[in-house]
């Protein structure tokens, strides 16, 4: 569906609002997706008040939220033909205040979808100055579908 809807004007809006109709739980961070490929997954996850914790940053479980929607957009463009994948576990740091808009990114290797059935992902959130605000790994178990 990436490919289809990012050369469109608008493109990449649309997917990124279908993105959260399909999983509805994202829609309070509305994300809007810039890269999508194997083994990548890029977002940006606006500043606003709705995101925003009692000190005016943007929440740590809005940007772990961000960081899970770009680990999703990876693991359906990456999960092996016959495969399927499940979040195990979150491991987040919480690095520097989120005081901006951030670009959340999701990043595994090939060879981490063949090793077996635990996939780690590497997440971060970046502000718009690079400062990395949250870093971690994100879980996955892949397994055959039945």
């Amino acid at each position: 569906m990436w490919e289809r809807f990012r050369t469109l004007p608008g493109g990449t809006r649309i997917f990124s609002f279908a993105f959260t109709r399909r999983a509805p739980y994202f829609r309070s961070i509305r994300p809007r997706f810039v890269q999508i490929s194997p083994n990548f997954a890029s977002l940006q996850l606006p500043k606003r008040r709705a995101v925003h914790n009692h000190i005016g940053t943007v929440h740590a479980i809005a940007v772990c939220n961000g960081l899970e929607a770009a680990m999703g957009a990876l693991a359906e463009a990456t999960v092996p033909a016959g495969k399927r994948w499940l979040p195990k576990g979150m491991e987040v740091a919480y690095l520097a205040k989120s005081t901006s808009d951030l670009t959340c990114t999701a990043e595994t290797d090939p060879a981490d979808w063949t090793a077996g059935p635990d996939v780690p992902v590497r997440v971060r959130a970046t502000r718009a100055d690079g400062t990395v605000v949250v870093e971690g790994t994100i879980n996955l178990w892949v397994t055959d579908k039945k």
